[in-house]
């Protein structure tokens, strides 16, 4: 199961986050390439969670019979190194005439009931491409709601401007934002002005996290994260199992370990702040609630 190149990309931001003094410093763990990726795990899997088996087109997945995943965009402000779709990421993204088609599907599909939109990262499009989209999904009388995964808030918050609040606040349909952050040294004064925009313009904020190795897999390391986030007015959504992508075995903790931390952290931190500890099935199972064995 050989792989190719993850290409290094990291924002100036995040960039300047690190520090060059400490060896095992938590942000270039996250973007810094590292031979240890060259090393393939028995466990490895070419699609970790089934996208090629629920795919639709290459940018559609319609996993669960409520709700699909649309991919707009391949781009990213970073690019992690554990990244589930680090074999695409990067790459040409969807052309209109495919993303048209994808919006047909939705159409059609009466039972679609949530379009989450993924990547790759949406924020990275251009503002009027990502308006159009938005709005044409919003427009489909049985889509209730519109969800986005994005890196952008904390990467590149010079992006979360007042137009792009605006538009996430006021569309037709609710549009919940789920960041991905998984240490409290991304939440910088720059995100926090970003999220403080969004929240104003009545955009839900959510986040989603991986439990990382070297990177956030301590009591402390997840106590300060989540604290800072619910600080943010962003409410920690999901702590993600590591998945089990190729090159990526050193990022691995085991379930009981990371069972044994978040019981660590529950008479530590309000309901509020904690989220649920995630376990995405191989084989395109979906996901299910890691702290139960």
């Amino acid at each position: 199961m050989p792989t190719a190149p993850f290409p290094r990309k990291i924002s100036p931001l995040f960039a300047g986050l690190i520090d060059a003094e400490e060896p095992c410093d938590p942000i270039a763990r996250q973007f810094e390439p590292s031979a240890q990726e060259a090393v393939l795990a028995p466990d490895d899997l070419a699609d970790p969670i089934g996208d090629l088996k629920h795919a639709q087109s290459d940018c559609l997945i319609h996993r669960h019979p409520d709700r699909v995943l649309l991919v707009p965009t391949w781009s990213c402000p970073v690019h992690c190194r554990f990244c589930f779709r680090r074999d695409r990421v990067g790459g040409r993204g969807p052309s209109p005439e495919l993303l048209d088609q994808a919006i047909a599907y939705i159409q059609a599909q009466k039972g679609i009931r949530e379009v989450i939109l993924t990547g790759g990262d949406p924020l990275m499009l251009p503002f009027k491409r990502l308006e159009t989209l938005l709005k044409a999904l919003a427009a489909i009388p049985h889509v209730q709601s519109l969800r986005i995964h994005s890196r952008v808030p904390l990467a590149a918050p010079q992006r979360i401007t007042v137009a792009l609040s605006s538009l996430l606040g006021r569309l037709e349909k609710p549009v919940y934002l789920v960041a991905h952050v998984n240490h409290a040294r991304e939440i910088t004064p720059e995100a926090r002005l970003g999220l403080d925009r969004l929240r104003k313009a009545g955009v839900p904020l959510l986040s989603q996290s991986v439990l990382l190795r070297g990177v956030n897999d301590s009591v402390s390391a997840l106590e300060e994260l989540f604290s800072a986030l619910l600080a943010a007015g962003v409410k920690p959504y999901y702590l993600h199992h590591p998945d089990r992508v190729p090159g990526t075995s050193h990022f691995r903790i085991g379930l009981e370990e990371g069972r044994a931390l978040m019981a660590a952290l529950r008479p530590r931190l309000s309901g509020l702040a904690l989220p649920s500890y995630i376990l995405d099935r191989p084989g395109g199972l979906g996901k299910v609630l890691a702290e139960i064995p």
